[in-house]
């Protein structure tokens, strides 16, 4: 059997079982191919790939599907990544424009991204600990009550109610947040604890109570800044798929809601020539993503955080990598913004 013909089988088997959800027989791929040789040449290249492990019998029909090893050569074997359609590329534009901070348009990438793919899918927020602060803001909102406002300069907005401890009237609020700002615009997040910890101790003794659970508040913030977390949208398009694992789905739902797990893959996942990052079924180091694959990209400043989707291992692989490549291009294109 040629090398580039067992290839072509492949994709023909990947294609057909990805689209027909049914194993794939000779006849089948002779009716459905122009593999230019007959149904008998084609039992014979089947059988050499059940050999090698790519494609495996799941019961006693003569149909075939591809195995994790025969995603992963037929992934390897794309040599790009194909460009999404003039429509595709639109409906990207008006689902991510007009996106007023960096959770609205996490939200609406999400959202996005499961659209265009049918699968779930993540994207990870950007790394904070080195992102500096561009503004702050206090807001009297009752007795004692005080809104405290942190923003980034990578727009990310945090914002918590704190308790002053006493009254605090609006024109010694506004100076409270002259003098913090004075101490911590652009100053990495990382800083801000400390710094608003030594801020406070600077303010005329009377509003040294309130001025110290003020930094406590922006302490509180800076950390909730730099905590990794990830937005997720479309689990109900995984749930559709329930006949796509066979064991049970039951694992990748708890992989999704333990966010720390897919964190922990999306950083580990290392990109290929086609700078996409796919990982495929048992190759997960975790074993309740033992029977789903995931597809990932880069975006934004640095590129140092990631968005993907992740599905059943029966996955349009050529699809949801121009999916997620262009997405994250659109992504990286608004940040930069």
């Amino acid at each position: 059997m040629s090398e580039p013909r067992k290839l072509e089988v492949l994709r023909a088997i990947v294609e057909d079982y990805v689209h027909t959800r049914e194993p794939v027989g000779s006849k089948a791929l002779v009716e459905r191919h122009h593999l230019g040789v007959s149904s008998a040449t084609i039992r014979n290249d089947m059988a050499a790939l059940e050999e090698e492990g790519l494609i495996i019998a799941p019961h006693t029909s003569s149909g075939r599907i591809p195995t994790d090893k025969g995603y992963r050569l037929f992934v390897d074997q794309l040599s790009s990544v194909k460009p999404l359609s003039a429509a595709e590329r639109r409906a990207i534009s008006v689902l991510l424009e007009g996106s007023t901070n960096l959770d609205d348009v996490l939200e609406r990438t999400v959202r996005a991204l499961a659209q265009l793919t049918n699968q779930v899918a993540v994207v990870q927020y950007p790394r904070s600990a080195t992102a500096t602060v561009r503004h702050i803001e206090f807001v009297s909102l009752a007795a004692r009550q005080v809104l405290v406002v942190l923003i980034l300069a990578s727009g990310k907005v945090e914002q918590t109610v704190i308790d002053a401890g006493t009254d605090v009237d609006d024109d010694a609020l506004a100076g409270l947040r002259q003098t913090f700002l004075a101490a911590l615009n652009g100053l990495a997040v990382a800083k801000i604890p400390a710094v608003a910890a030594a801020t406070f101790e600077t303010v005329p003794p009377v509003l040294q109570g309130p001025a110290m659970r003020l930094a406590q508040g922006l302490a509180a913030l800076a950390q909730h800044a730099r905590d990794d977390r990830i937005v997720m949208a479309g689990t109900a398009n995984l749930a559709r798929s329930n006949h796509d694992f066979p064991l049970s789905i039951g694992p990748v739902l708890d992989a999704l809601e333990e966010q720390v797990v897919l964190l922990r893959l999306l950083e580990a996942m290392a990109q290929d020539s086609l700078g996409m990052a796919v990982v495929i079924g048992r190759e997960n180091p975790h074993h309740s993503l033992a029977e789903a694959s995931v597809v990932a990209s880069t975006y934004g400043p640095g590129e140092s955080a990631k968005l993907g989707v992740v599905g059943p291992t029966r996955m349009d692989y050529p699809n949801t990598m121009s999916s997620v490549r262009a997405v994250a291009q659109y992504l990286s294109r608004i940040l930069a913004g």
